[in-house]
């Protein structure tokens, strides 16, 4: 099931003078906020906004980037070499967003588990554990590893084994380094039509700083990670929708589109 995107939550909202008032509440002086498991972000009474939690799990092989692209989408800094990360580690993002039908402001909490490949095999308890009341799970491909792009059927049939019904999004990183990519456009349109999953692409790189040359611009970072927080956001609020009875499910291989 591929949501399209745009035909939930009104596109990019966070350029608009009414959502930068709610993204400020997840910036500091133009830093991105880093929020721990009991906190959130704070609104003014008149911007009250209910917060949709959901647990995502982070899948993919050793060395495609899934710590770095947790840290992009929460706005830290991304590891500049790759260390295998040693049993589960978990990030809270919120993400504020504006339903299309409504009109009502809501904000996302996603709670990402990332879990190093070595630590799955060695432990059986891990792979249930982070699928455990999991809402979606996101694929990981490298652009340059063309291994993990044709590893991605198995991983997918495995991981999701006994959790069909759970949010699936592809994520190719390294998207920066795609003149030297293992991996075409032709690749990813045969295995769009064969998997009927959503692909997205995503630069494992950090973005601007602030004029002190150290600190991350937070604004600036939002533009790199939009596209991926919104599609993530439509299918999992659209997938409880659907499950509340609210709206009619997408039949297999039938895109949600775009209102007019």
């Amino acid at each position: 099931m591929a949501v399209s995107p745009g035909s939930v939550l009104v596109p990019d909202w966070h350029r608009s003078p009414e959502g930068k008032v709610y993204f400020a509440t997840i910036l500091r002086k133009n830093k991105r906020k880093f929020f721990g498991l009991m906190e959130r972000p704070v609104l003014p009474p008149r911007m009250a906004a209910d917060t949709a939690s959901y647990k995502v799990f982070v899948s993919g092989k050793s060395g495609v980037g899934k710590t770095a692209m947790v840290a992009k989408l929460a706005g830290l800094e991304v590891p500049s070499a790759h260390h295998e990360t040693t049993g589960i580690q978990t990030t809270t993002v919120y993400w504020p967003a504006k339903l299309r039908d409504s009109g009502r402001a809501l904000i996302f909490r996603f709670h990402f588990w990332d879990c190093g490949e070595a630590a799955l095999k060695k432990f059986d308890h891990i792979l249930p554990a982070c699928k455990e009341k999991a809402d979606g799970i996101l694929f990981l491909f490298s652009f340059t590893d063309r291994s993990s792009f044709n590893d991605l059927p198995n991983q997918i049939s495995r991981v999701t084994e006994g959790a069909e019904d759970l949010v699936k999004i592809v994520i190719g990183s390294k998207f920066d380094q795609f003149m030297h990519t293992d991996v075409t456009e032709r690749d990813l349109a045969e295995f769009q039509r064969a998997w009927r999953l959503p692909v997205l692409r995503m630069k494992s790189v950090n973005g601007p700083r602030l004029a002190d040359g150290q600190t991350l611009d937070g604004r600036a970072g939002l533009e790199h990670v939009a596209h991926v927080l919104n599609v993530l956001a439509e299918h999992l609020w659209y997938q409880d929708q659907v499950a509340a009875g609210l709206v009619p499910a997408l039949q297999p291989g039938v895109e949600e589109t775009s209102p007019c």
